[in-house]
């Protein structure tokens, strides 16, 4: 896995997770903004979930198993969209709150895929 990518993610979530925790602190439901900054984030978990299949099918493999990592990757890659669409339907302050967990989801997935990859 490429470790800047990585990083990139875990701390696009983290920032996304205290914008939308700010918001439900603020007793606000998520907004446009929020929704381009999910977007922003899953572009990048994209970009994570590409760049683990290539590396795949190069033939290089994840120190704790193919299994576990593909799952991870799905994983961390659905994460923020399905937190956002259950805030659309949560249209209160724990709607921003469901984001915020999500994306916080999404930082320790990027650790333990880290992990996982065995670096």
């Amino acid at each position: 896995m490429l470790d800047a990518l990585t990083v990139a993610v875990a701390v696009a979530a983290l920032a996304l997770a205290a914008w939308c925790g700010f918001a439900a602190y603020r007793d606000q439901p998520t907004k446009d903004w929020h929704f381009i900054g999910m977007a922003v984030v899953s572009v990048l978990a994209l970009a994570q979930l590409l760049v683990g299949i290539v590396q795949l099918a190069r033939g290089e493999r994840p120190g704790q198993g193919m299994t576990i990592f593909i799952a991870y990757l799905i994983g961390a890659f659905a994460t923020v969209p399905a937190a956002g669409f259950l805030s659309l339907s949560e249209r209160t302050r724990w709607g921003s709150v469901t984001v915020a967990a999500g994306a916080v989801v999404l930082a320790v997935l990027e650790v333990r895929l880290y992990d996982i990859w065995g670096n």
